[in-house]
């Protein structure tokens, strides 16, 4: 094979394995970064708390999970009706002041019928993030409950300048809102 030959063979090479880069990447399911889906986050026995990095149930004390990590769970278990569970493992957070963590706080206390409470960890949430689509859901949910419709289409409002009307967090809000009596 003389030298043209090899360079154009080379450049053959090097287009054939870009292109099955592309391929692969175009083809490739979504990635998701830590904590951001906890969708599929699984709850654990009482005591025992979710390992994201070696997806196992740990024991909770003397564990030396990240915070992204326990709010993620502490949610996981709100959404399973664990709701003082939840607010057990927000108390044992580092950082417990993050919006994150003060909306699932509000969250799991809305749940057990302190909505007040859960209003005050929801206007907490939103000053450090107003663009928090999901702290303004819950806050109009809450708004809901207490019968204050007013309230909540605002925050129905703000969900559309945030992320539009096909995201969950305006659909979910918009349903309330059109049927109190399911809350």
């Amino acid at each position: 094979m003389n030298r043209a030959n090899s360079r154009s063979a080379v450049r053959i090479y090097t287009a054939a394995l870009f292109g099955a880069c592309l391929a692969a990447a175009a083809f490739s399911g979504p990635v998701y970064a830590a904590g951001e889906d906890t969708s599929t986050t699984p709850t654990c026995p009482k005591g025992e708390v979710w390992n994201s990095k070696t997806k196992k149930c740990v024991k909770q004390e003397g564990s030396l999970l990240p915070d992204s990590d326990l709010t993620s769970y502490a949610y996981a278990l709100a959404e399973a009706g664990r709701y003082e569970e939840a607010l057990s493992i927000l108390d044992t957070l580092k950082n417990p002041n993050t919006a994150v963590a003060l909306n699932y706080r509000g969250y799991a206390t809305r749940k057990l019928g302190r909505t007040d409470e859960g209003i005050g960890y929801y206007m907490k949430s939103v000053q450090l993030d107003p663009q928090y689509a999901k702290v303004r859901e819950y806050l109009g949910e809450a708004y809901v409950i207490k019968g204050h419709l007013d309230l909540a289409k605002d925050q129905l409002a703000r969900i559309k300048g945030i992320c539009g009307t096909d995201c969950e967090e305006y659909r979910d809000l918009a349903e309330a809102i059109e049927n109190p009596s399911k809350m």
